[in-house]
């Protein structure tokens, strides 16, 4: 069952991996061919080491006839002719010239062989650095797509943590793989040919011994990747740890609460080391396993290999021997990339199963095959018989009837809890209803290409949420082609144009991380700009004042004002003297409409909203 279980896992690897390298094949040829020639002057570098060993022992007393070439060459033949033409230059030339010639042409192949490795590898960085940002950009374009359902149940650290450490981990294990697919295949396979050639019947008890120290390596594997997995999810609640605490660093100082803080980081970031320590472990006992399995397979073969040398009957010269143990010295390094690759991948499907969490998440907000266009909004918005839960059996929304004409204001007050921000949610889909329909114009919402519903849409929160960029860029956010003139008519509309003046770069001012830079006023004006330059025919107005001084309050309220004047309108509010002038307050309680009217209606029933509005008048 494990091994089925391993070969899924693979195959699962091997389909991700074609996927991504797919629009690099030139790439992955260059590399191919550039790895076949490392190879080759590899071994030809090292069948000089057989003339100059005779040459310099004088162990070859033999007189070399060339032997005519025939159309398919044999080993005696090639072997012949290869001592006949070193004779021949020792004859010429002298020993000690030609032993320098054949040093010069070892040192050429050298370097033929360096600079083709070095090739092979450079040529390969392109499609490194590409599948890594191939990976960052599919993840962050998922992301973007999903719904918001999905990230009420996940840790933004742990997101990020998917992102930055896991594509990361994804990468190593990619390289590593296709070093193991391209380069490390040639390299085995030549070097073996050439052994063959030399001698069948060594490479022949070599090939018998070279699996012993392939099961030796895959032991080392076989726990790695639930080892790396454990690592990882220490990374992630590392990574929330420190999300949390840069978003609560104002509560964190205000409750005194830094050695708390201190001490849960300091445990988190201990669990992790823990784990990134048996993983590590395991990863450092690899190469000094395969080194001494690699010596045990040079020093079998070497006894065995003497033996045969020392016979009366000997396959091979001792030159060539040591040819032989030269290159097979060599396909050890291959073979030690294999087993890398087999600690390697796993640790890189440990991370590949959490990014795949993102990227195979469903996105329960679908468009049907064949949307119905819509080109503005032209009548009524209406929520008939609307139920929503986020679990199953937890109904947050229960049996919601409303009707929003065009052009009108309807405002929703309660608890906090009571359903309001998940009600208004529901129309822009963040969230689909569970029961019940939504239509705009009487075309349900779910019969609408998102694109085009969200278009009408335009949101104003409790929270104003900038982004890390100038105030022009924050206002024209979402607007394509907005010019200065559009910006600065918008921010007048929404009394930002003077504090904004004030900046010493105007318009061009970077606000900071969420803008940190601005007064909560400022930054709910400049969000209140950034409504009004989209120009959208619904708003929808989350309790946009009730985070603000009364000052700032009767300002914003002053630009809410100018906003809704013409457009229909859906408020949330907690302080009720901004919903006063409202064409219909809807009072929510427990996930239902309770009670709704006007202000004066309201308060004349005596009922919830008349001793919402005693307690705030107390």
């Amino acid at each position: 069952m494990r091994e089925i279980t391993k070969h899924l896992k693979m195959k699962a690897f091997w389909k991700v991996l074609k996927r991504f390298a797919a629009p690099y094949k030139k790439y992955l040829a260059g590399s191919v061919i550039l790895n076949l020639f490392s190879a080759v002057f590899n071994i030809f570098s090292f069948a000089l080491l057989i003339p100059i060993l005779n040459i310099l022992f004088k162990m070859d007393t033999t007189v070399y006839e060339f032997m005519p070439w025939s159309s398919t060459p044999t080993k005696e033949q090639i072997m012949n002719n290869f001592y006949y033409y070193v004779s021949q230059l020792v004859d010429k030339v002298g020993g000690s010239n030609a032993l320098l010639i054949l040093g010069l042409i070892f040192g050429g192949m050298t370097l033929l062989k360096t600079s083709c490795y070095f090739a092979s590898s450079a040529v390969m960085i392109p499609l490194r650095t590409g599948i890594v940002r191939d990976i960052r950009t599919m993840v962050y374009n998922k992301l973007l797509s999903l719904p918001m359902g999905f990230f009420s149940k996940q840790k933004k650290g742990d997101i990020i943590a998917r992102m930055s450490g896991d594509v990361t981990e994804i990468e190593v294990s990619i390289i590593s793989s296709l070093d193991m697919l391209i380069k490390n295949p040639i390299l085995i396979v030549c070097y073996f040919s050439a052994l063959i050639f030399l001698s069948w019947e060594l490479t022949l008890f070599t090939v018998t011994v070279v699996p012993a120290m392939a099961w030796g390596m895959s032991a080392i594997g076989k726990k790695l990747k639930r080892k790396s997995l454990e690592a990882q999810e220490k990374w992630s609640d590392t990574m929330a740890q420190l999300d949390e605490t840069l978003g609560g660093l104002r509560v964190i100082k205000a409750f005194i609460a830094e050695d708390k803080m201190k001490q849960r980081f300091f445990n988190t970031a201990n669990e992790y080391r823990k784990a990134s320590a048996r993983v590590a472990v395991r990863q450092a006992s690899a190469h000094p396993v395969s080194e001494l399995l690699g010596s045990i397979m040079i020093m079998i073969v070497l006894w065995f290999g003497g033996t045969l040398i020392l016979g009366e009957k000997a396959p091979i010269d001792a030159p060539t021997f040591i040819f032989y143990m030269t290159i097979l010295y060599s396909v050890l390094a291959p073979l030690k990339e294999f087993s890398k690759a087999s600690y390697n991948i796993p640790k890189g499907l440990a991370s590949m199963e959490r990014v795949d969490k993102i990227m195979n998440a469903e996105n329960d907000i679908k468009e049907i095959a064949e949307p119905v266009k819509i080109d503005g909004f032209n009548d009524r918005i209406r929520f008939k018989g609307v139920s929503f839960s986020y679990e199953e059996g937890k109904e947050i929304l229960h049996d919601i009837d409303i009707d929003i004409p065009k052009g009108k204001t309807v405002a929703l007050v309660g608890q906090s809890g009571s359903g309001k921000s998940t009600l208004v949610d529901l129309i822009p889909r963040y969230y689909d209803a569970s029961e019940g329909s939504i239509t705009l114009d009487g075309t349900d919402i779910r019969n609408l290409r998102v694109k085009d519903l969200r278009s009408l849409i335009g949101n104003v929160n409790q929270e104003a949420i900038l982004f890390n960029d100038t105030i022009f860029n924050n206002i024209a956010f979402g607007v394509e082609g907005a010019t200065m003139e559009q910006v600065v008519a918008a921010a007048k509309i929404a009394n930002a144009h003077d504090f904004i003046m004030e900046k010493e770069e105007g318009y061009m001012t970077n606000i900071g991380d969420r803008g940190s830079k601005l007064s909560g006023g400022q930054r709910q004006r400049i969000s209140i700009a950034r409504a009004i330059l989209k120009n959208p025919p619904i708003l929808i107005l989350d309790e946009a004042t009730s985070a603000l001084d009364t000052e700032s309050e009767k300002i914003v309220q002053e630009a809410l004002d100018r906003l809704t004047s013409s457009r229909t309108t859906i408020a949330i509010a907690h302080r009720l003297s901004t919903i006063k002038n409202a064409d219909e307050i809807c009072v929510m309680h427990e996930g239902r409409i309770v009670e709704r009217g006007r202000h004066e209606e309201l308060l004349a029933k005596d009922g919830y909203y008349k001793k919402l509005n005693d307690m705030q008048a107390l």
